[in-house]
């Protein structure tokens, strides 16, 4: 099981607490994670994701171990701690302004 942590916002949206667990049947992306978590709460679609073009949206980032992914191919296999679910994938909003 993969677990997955969400921002506030998010969590408040698809009625779920701190952590969501998802199994992934197949290949181990963050394509195919955020497909599944879509898939599992269609309430988020458009959410961290455009609806048209697939690609994250701006100001959502992506971590995984403890590194910054946000900007590496959706294909990319996901690092096995995150796999065996040792460590979590967060989903964050980033902060903009000035």
């Amino acid at each position: 099981m993969i677990r997955v942590i969400l921002p506030h916002h998010l969590r408040t949206l698809a009625k779920v607490g701190d952590e969501v667990q998802l199994d992934l049947n197949g290949s181990a992306t963050v394509k195919s994670l955020l497909d599944a978590l879509e898939e599992r709460y269609p309430m988020l679609r458009g959410t961290i994701r455009d609806h048209g073009t697939m690609k994250r949206r701006p100001l959502v980032r992506f971590f995984a171990c403890g590194e910054d992914i946000s900007h590496e191919s959706p294909e990319i296999p996901l690092p096995d701690a995150v796999v065996k679910g040792d460590e979590p994938f967060f989903v964050m909003g980033a902060i903009a302004g000035g």
